[in-house]
């Protein structure tokens, strides 16, 4: 029997968000979408959600097909226009577009006033006293990796990847919780003497298992215990304890 796993990530912040991320990613001009390229990019998202069994939240499937009646409104031959015709015809992207510039400004400036509050949280007044050991710690460096990357990166393995495990060990695995997934990971990465490729952190094909993993890694993220980063967009995602990132 198939089971959908309703997940609330906090990094999931909508549609927008993830348009925008699209956007980034695909260095694509905000103010002239393509919206063939961004319609596909983002169904397959949905999709790979989907085959991951991650429930779909329905602001998501009314964003699609929003992309698609814009796509095919674009298809539509265009009426020809006299000169003595001054109507303006509306480009059907526009309404998007001027959404994602709002968006995209909001998102700027909560990240300017979270970097704010970072800084300001670092800044102590109090009598002089040794600071020593404080000062030889690292700065924490969260990495550059969105949810939207990690679940690409899930999908893509999802699809090229074969298993040899035997069906017994798969089936081991379904009770396994999520805080000892997270107990798992933290071992498998403290104890490497390099960066974990983080394929490498879902050796079993258990929709289930692979979820669980996959909460465990974002969960390891938030409290600062690891650090995933990218070094070229759609490439390999490497996984590093919190203090050897460096």
């Amino acid at each position: 029997m198939s089971h959908t796993y309703n997940v609330k990530l906090d990094s999931f912040e909508g549609p927008l968000d993830l348009l925008l991320h699209l956007v980034n990613q695909l260095e694509i001009d905000i103010y002239d979408i393509p919206v063939a390229e961004i319609t596909f990019q983002y169904i397959q998202f949905i999709r790979a959600m989907e085959r991951i069994e991650l429930n779909v939240a329905s602001e998501y499937l009314v964003m699609a097909a929003t992309l698609i009646e814009i796509k095919s409104a674009m298809l539509l031959p265009k009426k020809e226009v006299s000169l003595e015709d001054s109507e303006y015809e509306e480009d059907p992207r526009e309404q998007l577009i001027q959404r994602l510039i709002e968006y995209r400004k909001y998102k700027e400036a909560a990240e300017r006033l979270q970097q704010k509050e970072l800084e300001e949280n670092e800044i102590y007044t109090r009598p002089p006293t040794n600071f020593e050991e404080l000062l030889e710690e690292a700065p924490h460096v969260p990495g550059d990796i969105s949810v939207y990357d990690m679940i690409h990166a899930v999908d893509k393995m999802l699809q090229r990847k074969t298993w040899n495990q035997p069906l017994e060990t798969t089936i081991q695995r379904e009770n396994l919780s999520i805080d000892e997934r997270m107990d798992e990971i933290l071992q498998i990465v403290s104890q490497a003497n390099k960066p974990i490729l983080f394929e490498e952190l879902f050796p079993y094909p258990s929709r289930g298992y692979i979820v669980t993993t996959l909460l465990g890694i974002l969960q390891l993220l938030k409290e600062n215990k690891i650090i995933c980063k990218q070094p070229i967009h759609f490439e390999p995602i490497y996984v590093y304890r919190k203090d050897s990132s460096s």
